[in-house]
């Protein structure tokens, strides 16, 4: 099946250097891609024909392996030898799979375990190591909207609000969404395999750890729920939409015991509140090995499908929903979707979704009253070094560029706090904002960027520094920081007084001309030539260059 997930859009202009994509069919050409959902319970890929044209995206491969990451140590929360083990295993076989299906790129993301795990960092090091795979750690409000990416690209939403929920093995994420945007998103730790571990010891499960795990999982689910119905206009209605394993599976052996097949295709099944209590009851008389047997379950998930299954009752109930619409695309679908927005493949319809990055980073600004003339100066300023220096001194792309004007824009935000050290503090700060659209790779460059805007260089011994996780992104850190420095000295005054600016490269003599435009002509501009006389040493160094500047009187 082909979905439509927009209308045509330009191709990237330039090639994006830092994922190794380069649009090298003019945008007319089918292309392979493959992404990896790296769970706490499975792995799961999905191989898709891009068609940039349309654009559309169909599935030509899927591939699953249940690995159980979430088993670990329930001492030190480490995740295990073997878990770790299996999950290599598990994405070689991917690997090949894609390879084999002549993918031109694999995306790979984790999620619940790998986020919690003390050693969740060491691992996605290891599997980068061994495999040659960058695998993208993201939030679980990031989770939750590229689990709304992949429901919309195969669903009509009628311009009806609807909520999604998705019930992972470490947590539920839980959505409100209509076609243009998700107006809530929540990841709330309460997954199947977490509470099958942490709370279920009896076989069949007994009436009182029944009674307990609904209590809990609805004291866990409550505020989510709150701030979502808080959302909700009075006059809306929102339908249910339910993604992952869990529900579908839940789905099938409904479909099994009323109707005596599985549906095919299960997307769009619909599932009663009425009948999941029939399905969840009997599911928790069962053992674990007779829950094995029913038809349409699959062996490893018999073991935690109950709890799985009360976190969905529980969740319909505190909704006040009597009924839920099967959707067969989930996160990775939504990989594949957000992949196609950051490349600039989709437009119109998803538009706004496009934007998330830049509405997210003007959001956490204005928290944090930055004083938005002066960074957007800054952040200009700072892409304006970026674009004419661009395979003379430095060979990053678009995404690396956005980096830089995400920094830009939030560099200063740690005065919010004090001046003092404020550019510690921005570090911080953009660290642990709910900055969506983004990795936490991606969230750890644009803070330290910002971090080395002023004051000391990057250092081996900082502890930021150390937590990028290879040496690409250290250098990307070290360019970056530098642009920015340049570009926070062309407004020292913060009024705007140079209006813009000229690069000149020499290379023979390994020269930058600065050609410098001031708002006022008859402003000397002293202050900003002085500062950038002191902020340049780090640029210099960095690339190898002099750096020269002067007033051009005349535009």
């Amino acid at each position: 099946m082909v979905n439509s997930v927009s209308e045509p859009n330009a191709p990237p202009t330039s090639p994006d250097l830092h994922d190794g994509y380069a649009d090298r069919t003019g945008g007319t050409e089918k292309f392979n891609l493959a992404a990896i959902d790296i769970g706490t319970n499975s792995i799961h890929m999905v191989v898709v024909r891009i068609q940039p044209s349309l654009p559309t995206f169909t599935i030509i491969a899927k591939e699953k392996d249940t690995v159980r990451l979430g088993d670990r140590d329930p001492k030190t929360k480490r995740l295990s030898a073997e878990a770790m083990q299996r999950a290599l295993a598990a994405l070689r076989r991917c690997q090949d799979l894609a390879a084999s299906f002549h993918a031109q790129h694999v995306i790979a993301v984790a999620t619940s375990a790998m986020r919690e795990a003390p050693n969740g960092a060491d691992f996605l090091q290891q599997i980068e190591t061994e495999l040659g795979l960058a695998v993208n750690l993201i939030s679980g409000k990031e989770e939750a909207r590229r689990i709304y990416l992949g429901v919309l690209s195969c669903m009509d939403f009628n311009h009806q609000p609807h909520v999604i929920i998705d019930i992972g093995g470490g947590s539920t994420e839980i959505v409100l969404a209509d076609a243009y945007q998700p107006r809530f998103l929540s990841s709330t730790k309460v997954g199947a395999v977490r509470l099958t571990q942490e709370f279920v010891t009896t076989d069949p499960m007994s009436n009182d750890e029944f009674r307990y795990l609904q209590a809990y999982v609805r004291g866990m689910l409550e505020r989510a729920i709150e701030e979502l119905q808080e959302t909700l206009q009075p006059s809306e209605q929102p339908c249910l939409v339910g993604t992952s394993g869990t529900i579908k599976t839940l789905a099938v052996i409904h479909a099994l015991m009323e109707l005596g097949t599985e549906p095919n295709p299960l997307q769009g099944y619909e599932l009663s509140r009425h009948d999941l209590e029939k399905v969840v009851k009997r599911l928790a008389g069962m053992t674990y090995s007779q829950r094995s047997e029913i038809a349409g379950m699959d062996a490893r998930r018999s073991e935690i499908i109950v709890a799985g299954a009360i976190v969905l009752l529980e969740a319909m109930k505190m909704l006040g929903l009597s009924s839920l619409t099967v959707c067969e695309r989930s996160l990775r679908e939504g990989v594949i979707v957000d992949w196609m927005l950051t490349h600039g493949l989709i437009e119109d319809r998803l538009r706004y979704q496009g934007e998330i990055r830049d509405r997210s980073i003007i959001k956490i600004a204005r928290k944090y009253q930055v004083k938005m003339d002066y960074s957007e100066r800054v952040a200009n300023f700072a892409l304006s070094i970026f674009d004419q220096t661009q395979k003379l001194l430095h060979p990053w792309g678009r995404e690396e560029r956005e980096l830089l004007w995400a920094a830009g824009i939030l560099h200063n935000c740690g005065v919010y706090i004090s001046h003092s050290a404020h550019h510690k503090h921005s570090y911080y700060l953009i660290r642990n904002a709910e900055l969506l659209g983004f990795t936490e790779i991606e969230l750890e460059a644009i803070a330290n960027i910002a971090r080395y805007h002023r004051k000391s260089t990057p250092k081996k011994k900082h502890e930021n520094y150390s937590n990028l996780p290879n040496k690409t992104y250290r250098q990307i850190v070290n360019h970056l920081s530098a642009m920015l420095r340049l570009a926070v000295a062309l407004d020292r005054r913060q009024i705007g007084a140079i209006q813009a600016m000229d690069c000149h490269y020499q290379p023979q003599a390994r020269e930058l001309h600065l050609s410098l435009i001031p708002s006022d002509p008859d402003d000397p501009c002293e202050l900003e030539l002085w500062n950038l006389g002191y902020k340049k040493v780090v640029f210099e160094e960095e690339f190898d260059v002099k750096v020269l500047a002067e007033l051009e009187r005349e535009a």
